[in-house]
């Protein structure tokens, strides 16, 4: 990518949606990141935390967005008809996938998403140009002048394209998660300047995931070449930006 980086994290909760007082520092909304570089502006995944980003965005101006799903699991898609900038004509919205061919594409799992009886209207209440983009992950993206995504195929239930602690792993062996000892290896093994902890348990509240990002700060210590702690534990309304 060129142009300035910056990250912020809208929703970091997995499975679930959760409130209550024990998730007022991390945030309970699922899966939603937006990614500003080259002078665009890239989503990724449409979990509940995609409906306060669309509100941030306003309607001053047509939105120019592309939104990428690393899969389609509801945590990662149920905020999707909530996005503000689906109902307004002016905008442009580009939707990418890369886990559903050969057997589906994505307005197929959006038909299945917004219909009778689970919802009270159809998709064609978006009034935004809509364009889908299914690819088969392991393709490299090049959604604008700039701007290179290289993709990769995840081992999740279901499939995923990629764009929680080590005592708990044999109770959710299958589900298709890693924990964030794991995670420390891989980035440490690829020399990943900061790790970013995503995706957490709903059962997981402020308290736990303080000693979360104590432990991981102590497993992987220190700031990288740009300043950022090597390691991080998401929360929501949480920028990185070098």
């Amino acid at each position: 990518m060129t142009g300035e980086l910056s990250v912020r994290f809208w929703g970091v909760r997995g499975s679930v949606a959760c409130a209550g007082s024990e998730y007022l520092r991390y945030g309970g909304n699922t899966p939603c990141i937006e990614i500003a570089a080259g002078g665009r502006r890239l989503v990724f995944d449409a979990g509940t935390g995609i409906r306060p980003l669309g509100i941030a965005m306003g309607d001053a101006d047509p939105l120019d967005i592309d939104l990428f799903f690393s899969h389609t699991h509801f945590d990662h898609i149920g905020g999707l008809s909530f996005f503000a900038p689906l109902f307004s004509p002016g905008n442009r919205i580009r939707m990418w996938t890369g886990h559903l061919l050969p057997d589906m594409r994505m307005p197929d799992v959006l038909r299945q998403l917004m219909a009778a009886p689970l919802y009270p209207v159809s998709v064609d209440i978006f009034k935004a140009a809509v364009q889908f983009n299914d690819f088969r992950a392991g393709e490299t993206l090049n959604p604008a002048p700039g701007i290179v995504l290289r993709t990769a195929p995840l081992n999740h239930p279901n499939g995923a394209t990629g764009y929680n602690t080590d005592e708990e792993y044999p109770r959710y062996r299958g589900w298709g998660h890693s924990t964030w000892q794991e995670g420390v290896r891989i980035a440490d093994a690829a020399g990943v300047g900061t790790l970013a902890i995503f995706h957490h348990d709903p059962s997981h509240d402020d308290d736990f995931m303080d000693g979360v990002a104590a432990a991981a700060a102590r497993a992987r210590p220190g700031t990288n070449a740009n300043g950022l702690p090597r390691v991080v534990v998401t929360h929501e309304g949480l920028v990185l930006a070098p």
